[in-house]
């Protein structure tokens, strides 16, 4: 997913200068891409989440160095900002279906979402990494600020709670 969503380089060091247009297509293609890592993570506070990660993405935008980091480093923001809205969160069943990313049957889709909310947000977080971001244990670790041996207990604990709930 991350890199050759159409920013390319030229389109960052324009943002990076602060070029209007620029920045509102970057907004353009990291939206989308944000939310779709939010809303899995912080459920309900997904679209709050979104929006503070793309704040954050906007404002710091002039400190990436390389434009072809764009999407990792987008991530890490997205998941640490949706990890942080979910720790806050008071604990809530009512989780738009929209924002868990499923497309289809939306039975299955509200049976998903219900699942998630019993999950904690570092367990969400560890599954969207590895399951739906398809990152290696390394590198889920480097965006959860956690040593790969963590990524793997959690990942472990994710699933099978998953499961257990799914079942229930």
């Amino acid at each position: 997913m991350a890199g050759s969503e159409g920013a390319d380089a030229a389109v960052v060091r324009a943002a990076q200068r602060g070029d209007p247009a620029a920045l509102a297509e970057l907004m353009e293609i990291l939206a989308p891409y944000v939310g779709r890592i939010c809303g899995p993570i912080a459920l309900q506070d997904g679209p709050d989440a979104a929006q503070e990660a793309m704040i954050t993405i906007l404002r710091g935008i002039r400190g990436l160095r390389e434009p072809a980091a764009l999407f990792g480093w987008a991530r890490v923001i997205a998941v640490r900002e949706a990890v942080r809205m979910a720790r806050r969160a008071a604990p809530s069943s009512a989780v738009p279906v929209e924002e868990i990313g499923t497309r289809g049957d939306s039975q299955l889709e509200v049976d998903i979402a219900d699942t998630l909310t019993r999950l904690t947000p570092e367990h969400r977080a560890v599954l969207v990494l590895r399951d739906i971001e398809r990152l290696d244990e390394a590198q889920a670790g480097r965006i959860l600020a956690v040593p790969p041996g963590t990524v793997r207990s959690r990942l472990f604990r994710a699933r099978r709670g998953f499961r257990k709930a799914w079942e229930s």
